[in-house]
């Protein structure tokens, strides 16, 4: 008889004790430990990674040099923005992860997609939160009601895995992953455990006949998909539906991506006929600027390989209390206090007793180094309320020194902004060469913060 294993793991970080215990030593989360028991056997009767390299011919080192290199192949979808997000398109065989708020869109943003794919392949969709006639409702709802695609609502892992043997399915997708239940285990479905070992059996489905599967999960309060962190390191691709309960636009963004570059982000609008692409994502967040208003700087951050044209607005008001109040939304809170002191001590700016709220409007989240300089702009304008002149942009990295440094692909930025319609925009000295004047924009090259507010303001 097989002997009965007793452990308790941290939902946050992994982290194995054999008690229960209030605090992770490992994370610091409190009161995320799970019990979970499991029978330990002299041999494991499932398929190991060892036995997987030797269903592939692969059983024995082989040098680098020696090893054939062919270049994965791609099916592109109907959909240029989730193309852009993965690469080029979807790989056969991978596991791809796409977490999201509850109600973001992750299972109308899948029935779209796979509904476009099931007229060239056979698509599998298993639900474990709808029942069919529900699915087929919202399917009709988004026009495609009469797509190829099978339906599968269940929850048993051990059926769902003789209906892809039976079906043989070129796409698969699973939603959501916390509705799966792996009955070889007698842990709360959608604990760990479960999340763990069904994550585990889907990759091995996935690797083992090639078929391409998405799984979707629910990202909890703290901000992890499905509790353990141990999941986004087991999948091939994690992308994320990020969007604002109170706009209609959504971002797709990619946070790791074994088959291409990650933190590409893809732009879709929610609309009563489902999920709309937004292929110039730069005018949306433009679109609503007020003229002749102070404390907005444009900015030409990076996202991925995509440059993006995005509106920092600040105001800077008299502190009522002892204690200046700083906010942001959509910029890190810690980045934005570090140059509200340079631009104190460098720019000669009296901010101590001030307070500052700073946000990305659109409901976009940026945070990259880029976007430094136009934050010291947009402070700068509601503090001294002198308005920047609409057709500028800012690019570039400010140091506690008040240097502004270099910035990385610099030309895409620059033709980004001209192509919206920008007549100048401030560049870090250190990025400026000739070529930059040839895309149609002025290009001014500053060096420190005292020189571009004198630029912007004089």
């Amino acid at each position: 008889m097989a002997r009965v294993k007793t452990q308790y793991k941290c939902r946050s970080c992994g982290y194995i004790s054999a008690s229960y215990l209030g605090r992770c030593p490992n994370c610091g989360a409190w009161n995320q430990f799970e019990k979970e028991t499991e029978e330990v056997q002299k041999r494991s009767t499932k398929a190991t990674a060892s036995r997987l390299i030797q269903k592939t011919g692969v059983n024995e080192p082989v040098k680098l040099d020696k090893i054939k290199a062919e270049k994965e192949e791609r099916i592109p979808t109907k959909s240029e923005e989730l193309n852009r997000v993965l690469g080029g398109g979807i790989v056969p065989g991978s596991l791809v992860l796409i977490g999201g708020d509850p109600g973001i869109g992750k299972s109308t943003l899948m029935l779209q997609i796979m509904s476009d794919l099931s007229e060239k392949y056979k698509v599998l969709y298993v639900s474990g939160e709808e029942s069919a006639n529900q699915i087929k409702l919202r399917a009709d709802r988004l026009g495609v009601g009469q797509s190829n695609m099978l339906l599968y609502p269940e929850t048993d892992m051990h059926d769902i895995r003789e209906q892809i043997n039976d079906v043989k399915p070129d796409f698969v997708v699973i939603d959501s992953i916390q509705t799966m239940n792996e009955p070889s285990l007698d842990s709360m479905t959608g604990s760990a455990s479960q999340v763990r070992e069904v994550t585990s059996e889907l990759m091995k489905i996935a690797k083992m006949n090639a078929i391409t599967i998405f799984v979707i999960g629910h990202v909890t309060k703290e901000g992890a998909i499905a509790g353990p962190k141990i999941m986004e390191h087991m999948v091939d691709t994690v992308l994320y539906f990020e969007g604002d309960e109170h706009h209609s636009y959504r971002i797709l963004h990619s946070v790791k991506n074994r088959f291409g570059a990650a933190n590409e982000i893809g732009m879709f609008e929610m609309v009563n006929e489902g999920l709309k692409e937004v292929t110039n994502p730069s005018s949306i967040f433009l679109d609503q600027r007020l003229p002749n208003s102070t404390g907005s700087a444009v900015v030409v951050s990076l996202e991925g390989t995509r440059p993006l044209l995005a509106e920092i607005q600040a105001l800077v008001t008299p502190t009522a209390f002892g204690y200046a109040k700083r906010t942001t939304s959509g910029l890190d809170y810690n980045r934005a206090a570090l140059l509200l002191a340079v631009l104190e001590k460098r720019g000669n700016l009296m901010l101590q007793n001030q307070d500052v709220y700073l946000t990305a409007t659109g409901g976009i989240k940026l945070n990259e180094p880029a976007i430094d300089l136009a934050i010291v702009m947009a402070v700068s304008s509601s503090y001294t309320d002198k308005e920047i002149s609409p057709t500028d942009c800012f690019v570039g990295e400010v140091g506690l020194t008040g240097e502004v440094r270099r910035v990385d692909k610099i030309d895409a930025r620059v033709k980004e902004a001209a192509k919206v319609g920008f007549k100048r925009i401030f560049v870090p000295r250190h990025n400026m060469y000739a070529g930059l004047q040839d895309y149609g924009i002025e290009v001014i090259p500053v060096s420190s913060i005292p020189q571009a507010l004198k630029l912007v303001f004089d």
